[in-house]
């Protein structure tokens, strides 16, 4: 008799042990996972400069141009010397299509016959640069003509200070002239270090 208790009890141990895990297997299930972190609103932050072709996009295309790059990349479709005395102006297109369009170009009225001598050339790289026959006439409108600004970065000014002799014999005999002007201005700042 001692023996079934026994048994007895041992049963009811692995009942209620096995209706507390599962319990608790169905509390872990039902209990809500935390969240992870979404932003409202947007999405992740971007970069103005991304942002800025959206933003001008309306404005150019009631101006004509199907992209804002056209614009913004200028002096690489057409040359630095022919992008400083022309700037493009619109692209009208015929209506319901995007080919065969007529763009008008501003140039500066000194430069007019010259850039008139070059528009097959200047439709050509355009076209390229769509890739497809996107221009097939230039339209010249004399006017003022702003300058794309200048990306090089402007040269420091050359020291005063002169070279120790013994390095500037030596300086003397190297070809490239850039290359030179930096060996000096090493050459240079090494000796205000010695003598400090």
């Amino acid at each position: 008799m001692e023996t079934r208790r026994m048994k007895r009890d041992e049963d009811d141990r692995l009942r209620k042990a096995a209706e507390n895990a599962g319990k608790s297997a169905a509390s872990r299930a039902k209990a809500p996972r935390a969240k992870a972190y979404e932003r409202p609103r947007g999405g992740e932050a971007k970069q103005i400069s991304n942002l800025m072709p959206q933003i001008g996009r309306t404005a150019f295309r009631r101006f004509g141009f199907v992209q804002s790059s056209v614009v913004s990349r200028w002096p690489e479709i057409v040359g630095d010397v022919h992008a400083r005395v022309c700037a493009p102006e619109s692209i009208r297109f015929p209506p319901g299509e995007k080919a065969e369009g007529i763009m008008q170009l501003v140039v500066m009225p000194a430069h007019a016959p010259l850039i008139q001598h070059v528009i097959p050339e200047i439709i050509e790289r355009v076209n390229r640069f769509f890739g497809y026959k996107a221009v097939a006439r230039v339209k010249i409108r004399q006017g003022e003509v702003k300058p794309p600004p200048d990306t090089s970065r402007p040269k420091a000014p050359p020291s005063l200070r002169p070279i120790p002799m013994e390095l500037g014999e030596s300086l003397r005999d190297i070809g490239d002239p850039e290359l030179r002007t930096v060996l000096e201005s090493l050459a240079r700042s090494m000796a205000t270090k010695d003598d400090k």
